[in-house]
């Protein structure tokens, strides 16, 4: 039987994800070089403000969030994958190897930050998977609003308080039986989302998945 394909361990994606992971561990250092300001505190500052500032920390899935991720995109076989804040890429790269895996499909995905956009652009191309994926730079509940094809996965993983209107605004394009899953469950900014699809008169299944600081993974029905 042939080898099936297994992105996520070809040496150019491991040393990419390493090495970003590696640099992800000092986030709490930064934040508190950065006169203390908290990877996910908005405060009285813009979306733009805010991203600006904390340009040099990484916020990234956990590892098994990756994993875990990447295996949903593979038994889900998506055509269109939308991400809501890319940062400097770690989960994306996790969804564009899955795509890649399953023959086909697309990564779209959202970040605020000109520095972090542009550095996950680097590395994307530097794996070789740019060719997947699709960044849109700016803000989300404006980039996205151009979208016309179905969203057949949506990952939140941008400012907390805007996963709602992100999942709002996109909710025309997501047809029943579409995962859409949200990091930091633990987060108290995330309140409103997950208020939203845990009431099933909403349109959600939902169920809590206990990695890191929580997945929320969420059916459309």
């Amino acid at each position: 039987m042939p080898t099936q394909p297994h992105t996520l361990a070809e040496p150019r994606v491991s040393a990419a994800l390493t090495r970003m992971f590696e640099a992800a561990a000092r986030d709490d250092e930064t934040a508190a070089r950065l006169r203390g300001i908290q990877p996910h505190e908005r405060g009285s500052l813009t979306a733009q403000e805010l991203a600006d500032a904390v340009r040099e920390i990484y916020m990234p899935v956990s590892a098994d969030g990756g994993k875990l991720l990447y295996n949903l995109i593979r038994a889900t076989k998506p055509a269109t994958v939308v991400e809501f804040g890319t940062s400097y890429g770690i989960s994306t790269l996790h969804l564009a190897a899955a795509v890649r895996d399953n023959g086909g499909g697309q990564v779209i995905t959202t970040e605020m930050s000109r520095t972090k956009a542009a550095a996950a652009r680097e590395t994307f191309a530097a794996t070789g998977l740019d060719d997947v994926i699709t960044v849109l730079e700016g803000d989300a509940l404006q980039t996205l609003a151009a979208l016309r094809q179905s969203v057949d996965f949506l990952f939140l993983d941008g400012w907390k308080d805007l996963c709602l209107p992100v999942l709002q605004l996109l909710e025309p394009h997501i047809a029943p039986g579409t995962l859409v899953v949200a990091d930091d469950v633990d987060l108290p900014d995330l309140g409103p989302y997950l208020d939203h699809v845990r009431d099933i008169d909403n349109g959600y299944h939902s169920v809590t998945f206990p990695v890191e600081d929580g997945l929320e993974i969420s059916c459309r029905l």
